[in-house]
């Protein structure tokens, strides 16, 4: 038996519950470019990643697949469909060959009957994620655009000990993600090259200097 990873949503789950996991979750091996589940696929269970590495993306409003983050092992995700069957809001695919944990949604219902003492478990663990959520969603709202840039650059970069990195998005679709003006971040970008920090091109972003642009993304007087 495979034990599930110590982490993220799981990171405060009872031995026992986690136990549990592990004693239902069963192993699926990702071909390279292999699809896990599609966003607007009806959600049915909780992942966790193994080995090799997963590219979280989905479909914008022109569209275009842009591709949000790439999960590393030891990442817990689709927790979501443990407490609500509704269609997943993104599509996960191998970015290389893979091998996750799956327990399904049915399977631990089916556990939770039997042993309702950890239905409070799960109940703190949603309570959790909520707060995450709404964190996520204060960031959004009331730290200035700036740093969300640069949070959000940081989470799409692979950051594997290179000097530099080249993110393959557009600045209208960076402003997508940050919720700004397409010229809000030009003119943020442009601020930047001038301190050698980035450099836009044809389609997408060079990041040159990550130390600096962690600072950015940890300051809150941009």
């Amino acid at each position: 038996m495979t034990a599930f990873p110590n982490s993220g949503f799981l990171s405060e789950a009872s031995d026992r519950l986690r136990d549990m996991l592990s004693a239902l979750a069963t192993s699926v091996s990702l071909d390279r470019g292999e699809v896990l589940f599609e966003q607007g696929d009806e959600g049915d269970a909780l992942y966790a990643l193994l080995e090799g590495a997963l590219e979280v993306s989905f479909l914008a409003m022109s569209g275009r697949k842009l591709a949000l983050s790439l999960m590393r092992p030891g990442e817990v995700f689709g927790e979501i469909a443990l407490f609500d069957s509704g269609p997943r809001t993104a599509t996960i695919t191998a970015a290389e060959p893979s091998r996750v944990l799956r327990v399904r949604r049915k399977d631990l219902m089916e556990q939770i009957r039997k042993h309702p003492e950890l239905a409070e478990d799960m109940i703190r663990l949603a309570g959790l994620r909520m707060r995450w959520m709404g964190a996520q969603l204060n960031e959004q709202v009331f730290l200035p655009m700036p740093v969300r840039l640069a949070r959000k650059l940081l989470l799409l970069a692979n950051q594997q000990d290179t000097p530099s990195e080249r993110i393959a998005l557009s600045q209208s679709e960076l402003a997508e993600f940050v919720g700004a003006t397409r010229e809000a971040v030009s003119k943020t970008i442009s601020t930047w090259k001038r301190s050698n920090v980035v450099e836009a091109s044809r389609g997408g972003l060079q990041i040159h200097d990550f130390d600096a642009l962690r600072q950015l993304a940890e300051s809150d007087l941009i």
